[in-house]
């Protein structure tokens, strides 16, 4: 950020500087976001150039954030330059108005810089405060000690490095600390070994939509299972909308042995699957993408409704209001019902109760969508996912990076289980410690595979961030407000 930060601050223009920031969002947005043309092409059936005219508005719209953040940060520079002779240090003011801006603008796919540093592991211990606004903050105070260090002079240059230098070794300090006693809790924990499924099935060859591929690829799912379950799997995951046929919402348990729709077959611990769920006693009610959970007696034990839907992927903006745009659309946009409660799903383990926590598709990179479920303090986070739609881009290992936050959020394990990858196993570190692949079906066709390891049954949600939410994220935004707006003008007024 050091680059853009002067050459925004030395713009001979404010219109000039704002539209260097602009630049600097939707550059960055174009290369993290890439993958969007190659959905609307495949997915959303559109010529080439009109998908690429999406990217680019999507870019331009969420590099808004970027915008907001320069515009902010130079008034304030400026203002308080006028009023005290010298502006406020880089290193102070840059993260306060980084975290408001990323705050500020609601974005279709959200993503923070904290991303940058998912996979450093002692660097993401300080989430559990704040969140991803936490590691956001902190990028944000080395490249503005950087930057005070480049461009000022004697005491001012000699503050601004000590404080880079002393929050770098608070954070390192205190991630590593952090890391040793979550892997001392971990250790005295419940062990389970889970088994995820990997479908690998393409996006427009799921058996929901095409009857005649629905029992094959039921029976694989059911055959891997049975292959996990030998090798000492004592809870199975299936990946998002997985399971090839629709579940009436009032089934209490599995279809019968001698029904095609089976679930379990060939296995006999729990398992938690996607699927579609309908209301058969309302034939004009549309159904919902869900996660059940099934328990060894072949009971449903549980029922989660996804809440927060893509759009276009899963819900057609105005289309109550509107209903000949479902005419006019892709034939691969839906529309699903939206879930209303957040739910956790119960485990007997060796003789004791556990509970889950679900989250389907994006919903595990909504830090909002994690706290609530953090009420419920659940013992393991479980995400059902299908990421095929994007193929074998950087999308699924985006997606990867901003979800593992919430393990550290919860201070509990997470497993994502995702149609066709990445799969993988975080402990309550933030840690990756077993990962799949991610593929592109149509183009490299992939059997179904299988993922197993153990996880330690923590139980989440007492961390500071889950207890009392974004404070720190308010606070910002606050501050900011102050420095921008009402700090300037009572400035002036009392001159």
């Amino acid at each position: 950020m050091v680059p853009v930060m002067w050459a925004v601050e030395n713009a001979p223009t404010r219109r000039r500087a704002l539209f260097y920031g602009w630049v600097t969002g939707l550059v960055t947005n174009l290369g993290g976001f890439y993958w969007i043309s190659g959905l609307l092409e495949r997915f959303g059936h559109l010529p080439a150039v009109v998908a690429l005219l999406g990217l680019l508005l999507l870019a331009a719209y969420q590099g808004l954030v970027y915008w907001i953040f320069f515009w902010v940060l130079r008034s304030i520079r400026k203002s308080s330059e006028r009023l005290w002779g010298q502006p406020l240090p880089m290193v102070l003011l840059a993260p306060i108005v980084m975290v408001s801006a990323e705050m500020t603008v609601p974005l279709l796919f959200p993503w923070y810089l904290a991303i940058a540093q998912a996979w450093v592991v002692p660097v993401i211990q300080i989430a559990e405060f704040a969140g991803p606004f936490a590691v956001t903050a902190f990028l944000m105070v080395v490249n503005g000690a950087i930057y005070d260090v480049a461009t000022e002079k004697g005491f001012r240059r000699v503050r601004s490095a000590g404080i880079g230098v002393a929050v770098t070794a608070c954070v390192l300090i205190f991630g590593y600390v952090r890391i040793a006693q979550i892997q001392e809790i971990r250790a005295a924990a419940p062990a389970l070994k889970v088994g995820v499924v990997q479908g690998n099935i393409p996006f427009d060859e799921k058996g929901i939509n095409k009857p005649g591929l629905a029992a094959r690829q039921l029976r694989e799912l059911q055959e891997k299972s049975a292959e996990l379950e030998a090798q000492g799997a004592e809870f199975i995951m299936w990946t998002e909308s997985s399971y090839p046929y629709g579940v009436p919402r009032d089934s209490e348990k599995d279809f019968s042995e001698n029904d095609g729709r089976r679930i379990r077959r060939g296995f006999d611990v729990p398992i938690m699957l996607g699927a579609l769920t309908y209301d058969r006693h309302d034939h004009d009610s549309r159904p919902y993408n869900s996660a059940l959970m099934l328990d060894s007696a072949d009971n449903f034990t549980a029922r989660f409704d996804k809440i927060f839907l893509l759009m276009f992927g899963e819900y057609i903006p105005f289309l109550e209001t509107f209903p000949s745009l479902e005419e006019i659309l892709p034939k691969n946009a839906s529309h699903f019902s939206r879930g209303k409660e957040i739910v956790s799903f119960p485990l007997h383990h060796k003789g004791e109760k556990y509970r889950l926590g679900p989250m389907i598709c994006y919903e595990d990179i909504l830090y909002d969508f994690g706290r609530e479920l953090a009420i419920s303090h659940p013992h393991l986070l479980v995400n059902i996912t299908n990421d095929s739609w994007f193929g074998d881009t950087s999308e699924p290992w985006e997606h990867m990076a901003l979800s593992v936050y919430r393990a550290v959020e919860m201070r509990t394990d997470m497993i994502r289980a995702v149609n066709t990858g990445v799969s993988v196993f975080v402990d309550a570190t933030g840690k990756v410690y077993n990962e799949t692949y991610a593929i592109d079906p149509k183009i490299t066709p992939m059997p179904v595979d299988g993922l197993l390891d153990e996880v330690r049954l923590v139980e989440g949600g007492h961390t500071f961030f889950a207890r009392f939410g974004n404070i720190f994220g308010f606070l910002c935004m606050l501050l900011s407000v102050f420095l921008w707006q009402i700090w300037p003008r009572w400035r002036g007024r009392r001159a």
